[in-house]
């Protein structure tokens, strides 16, 4: 294997646990949970383990600034940011959406953590927009480091095919891995990591907002590009790539009852929060795929939470699941 650069700062393995009492509730198989929002940085998440090798990236090249972009309330920059104050890089992130008039969430943490914010109205816009910010960093003579919308590019997807050679070593037999899926680098490195590591279950991504042919596409062509940082090319193809597009018709960030049973059952069964962009989703469709009993009894199903449970203090979603609970202890009044 060629020698791969990796800063070591994810507190690894993350543990993994079972949920008897929501898996009693569905009447469902046996479920696991793997603790990625325990990975350390900033509250943890999935991001944690991409910046790992990203970071290590930048370094090599002489970088002195991480820049970034996602949406205001993003799981990813919030990471990022805190990668950029551990490591001594300025951060600039662009942030899509309307700029809340107080601070809160992940939002919040971005400033602490020193990052600079440039705000887009449009999401249209986003990509001319941060160009411009890094064409501009580097005018000004700084040495930034691109860290691409998730993390998700051929080394940021490396953070997930060793985290399935991580799961190997902690011998917990999986028939099915399930997770939410987005820009891909997460669902790219399981899918990696599955075949360079010999996982013989089935990885499958719950999308957050994107097709099932764009995520196979994509996840199969960039787990194809990361395959080469081991030194050899694997192709893969979209038949390689499992995804289901079933829960996203709402769109980004929107949740809908689905989402807010999803949050609750999970809370209320095993004491463990899910933010309502991603975990929230991809639960959501974990406990509908088990009510059509599309995973048979005898199965064990692992959940990979990604994180982002922060989200759950951004007023424009607690305010949603509050409200909501607030009907109905109402209605019970």
């Amino acid at each position: 294997m060629k020698q791969i650069s990796r800063l070591n700062f994810a507190h690894l393995p993350t543990p993994i646990e079972e949920l008897p009492r929501l898996s009693a509730m569905l009447s469902g198989p046996r479920l696991l949970v793997k603790r990625d929002d325990q990975t350390g940085l900033a509250f943890g998440g999935n991001k944690t383990r991409k910046l790992e090798f990203l970071v290590a990236e930048a370094c090599d090249q002489g970088a002195d600034m991480l820049i970034s972009a996602g949406a205001m309330q993003s799981n990813h920059c919030r990471q990022t940011a805190a990668a950029a104050a551990k490591f001594g890089f300025k951060c600039i992130l662009v942030l899509t959406g309307q700029k809340p008039e107080q601070a809160s969430a992940n939002f919040l943490l971005d400033g602490l953590f020193g990052a600079q914010i440039v705000t887009v109205a449009d999401r249209a816009d986003r990509d001319r927009i941060l160009k411009e910010t890094f064409d501009k960093a580097v005018a000004d003579g700084d040495k930034p480091y691109l860290v691409p919308y998730g993390g998700s590019s051929p080394t940021g997807a490396l953070g997930y095919a060793f985290a399935m050679e991580e799961f190997m070593k902690q011998n917990v037999k999986a028939d099915w891995m399930v997770f939410g899926t987005s820009s891909g680098g997460t669902h790219a490195g399981l899918v990696l990591g599955q075949r360079v590591f010999g996982f013989k279950g089935k990885v499958l991504g719950i999308s957050i907002d994107e097709s099932e042919e764009w995520l196979k596409e994509n996840v199969s062509r960039l787990a194809s590009d990361a395959s080469e940082k081991f030194g050899k090319r694997i192709e893969f193809t979209a038949a390689d790539v499992l995804a289901n597009a079933d829960y996203c018709r709402a769109g980004y960030g929107v949740l809908t009852e689905a989402e807010r049973e999803a949050v609750k059952l999970f809370a209320r069964n095993e004491g463990l929060l899910l933010d309502p962009v991603y975990t929230g989703r991809a639960a959501a469709g974990l406990i509908d795929l088990i009510r059509k009993g599309f995973f048979k009894k005898n199965e064990t199903v692992l959940f990979w939470h990604t994180g982002g449970q922060p989200a759950l203090f951004a007023d424009k979603y607690a305010n949603v699941i509050a409200s909501a609970e607030g009907a109905k202890q109402s209605s019970r009044g």
